[in-house]
């Protein structure tokens, strides 16, 4: 499933900025996950992390813009799959990534 799901992202990623680009492709291959929307939402996960690591530092601005990229995939993937589950998917995906 791991080529169709980087076909997925290529397939939607397509266009973007490139440094945007080269931050998401990296958090999207670190990330795991079964389906392109829980892939989407460790990778945003991860890079909301990376964020909040760097603090008020110019470091985090490419990874706080990477995360809702990613976090933004995560929903228009899942409401691809399933969209009448979109409601739940959005819930679980906040969840996901909401820092403990």
């Amino acid at each position: 499933m791991t080529d169709a799901m980087d076909a997925w992202f290529a397939a939607r990623t397509a266009g973007a900025p490139p440094r945007l680009l080269a931050a998401s492709e990296a958090w999207w291959q670190a990330a795991t996950g079964d389906t392109p929307g829980v892939r989407l939402a460790d990778a945003g996960r991860r890079a909301l992390d990376a964020a909040m690591a760097a603090g008020a530092s110019r470091d985090a601005a490419l990874d706080l813009l990477a995360a809702d990229a990613l976090i933004t995939l995560a929903l228009l993937a899942e409401s691809e799959r399933e969209p009448l589950a979109l409601g739940a998917r959005v819930l679980a995906i906040r969840d996901a990534v909401t820092p403990s």
